[in-house]
């Protein structure tokens, strides 16, 4: 961490390994991804399956998970190197969380050994890519409304419905596909080259624009039997994988949001207004100040977090209070650092405003701000406001 941003010594906590990680996926994305990120933004395009295989070789793919060429790290190490990614944008952390907080996850908590056996090593590598389709196109923040079918027709499943937003869809070899059935939710494998399935990319995006989001159309997909994950028992099993992927988010939000303040800080230190340097300003002091805290805040909550997770004692309404306080706090502080910028800050030549676009969508994906508020209010009362 860089030494003034760093204000309570928080690197100091973290053990000689969890710094390493950190430190190499660092390095990675300085070489790999920065140089060329803010292209893929503005044209709309990432090589997301070269990046996977890159990702793979590191280690980087079901990171948190253990056996089949996973690398089993701790929770922490695994939320470094989300807030290393998100540092570089959020729709490269997206397609590592995808992979293997949803996709990867899935499979290995709900799986057949041969389902495990099958995909997680060529998952773990990056040689194969999955997708998590939960999200239809009306029905978001319900889940439990999901108008995807399955029906059993005599050995086989047939699948039939839609899931919108799906990072990954437009590459992916497997999506996991949640599905109605007369025994309730349940998940499914679907390789996406089977007769039936057609994954459209979903263009003219103004966040995540260096990530690949696409539409899955399922018209009558038969499958065999074993295709079903049979651990997947009712809608606990898809939003347990969410929960995965929500406390990767929490520290990848404080990544974008130290970039901004990283970048800002430079700036304010070197931009020269009125014969003083911005940072020289007690207003411009006043904001970095208050971003700077928030940021800290952030870590300290996010490291808190990752500890109660490699004690197994972290639990979902934990993780909603993650999501909702750092991605909240990131985007403000990405607002505010433009406002340091001024013009510079709608710049592609400068980080921030692309963070600040992306962070729109982390505000919404996962759970959006309401529905983690409603979490953690069921948490303080008991009572539940969702219906």
């Amino acid at each position: 961490m860089t030494a003034p941003l760093d204000l309570l010594d928080l690197d100091p906590s973290l053990s000689e390994e969890e710094r390493q990680i950190r430190d190499v996926v660092r390095q990675l994305l300085d070489d790999r991804v920065r140089p060329h990120v803010a292209d893929w933004y503005e044209d709309g395009r990432v090589p997301a399956r070269e990046l996977a295989r890159e990702f793979g070789k590191l280690g980087l793919l079901g990171m948190h998970l253990t056996g089949y060429g996973c690398a089993g790290a701790s929770a922490v190490a695994y939320g470094l190197a989300c807030q290393e990614l998100e540092a570089s944008d959020s729709g490269v952390r997206s397609l590592v969380s995808v992979q293997g907080s949803l996709a990867m996850f899935a499979i290995w908590r709900y799986g057949s050994e041969e389902q495990k056996q099958r995909w997680l090593p060529s998952m773990a590598t990056g040689e194969a890519i999955g997708c998590f389709g939960l999200t239809e196109p009306d029905h978001g923040s319900d889940p439990a409304s999901m108008a995807t079918r399955a029906r059993r027709d005599g050995d086989d499943w047939v699948l039939t419905g839609g899931k919108m937003w799906i990072t990954n869809a437009p590459i992916a070899d497997v999506a996991v596909i949640w599905a109605r059935t007369d025994e309730g939710v349940r998940g499914f494998l679907v390789p996406m080259d089977e007769p039936g399935v057609t994954a459209r990319e979903i263009r003219r995006k103004m966040s995540l624009r260096a990530s690949v989001t696409g539409e899955i159309v399922l018209d009558d997909v038969r499958l065999p039997a074993d295709a079903q994950l049979p651990e997947a028992i009712g809608l606990k099993a898809p939003l347990s994988c969410l929960t995965e992927a929500r406390y990767g988010i929490v520290w990848g939000a404080v990544g974008a949001a130290r970039d901004c303040l990283e970048t800002t800080l430079a700036y304010a230190t070197t931009r020269t207004q009125f014969g003083r340097p911005l940072a020289g300003f007690q207003l411009t002091q006043a904001k970095l100040a208050d971003m700077a805290v928030e940021l800290v805040k952030g870590q300290l909550l996010a490291l808190h977090l990752g500890r109660l997770a490699d004690a197994h004692r972290l639990r979902p309404d934990q993780v909603s209070v993650g999501k909702l306080n750092n991605v909240r706090e990131a985007l403000a502080i990405a607002r505010q650092c433009r406002t340091i910028l001024g013009a510079n800050g709608v710049s592609g030549e400068y980080p921030v405003m692309r963070h600040a676009n992306n962070l729109e969508s982390v505000l919404t994906y996962e759970g959006t701000s309401e529905i983690h508020q409603l979490v953690v209010g069921q948490r303080l009362t008991g009572l539940s406001a969702f219906a």
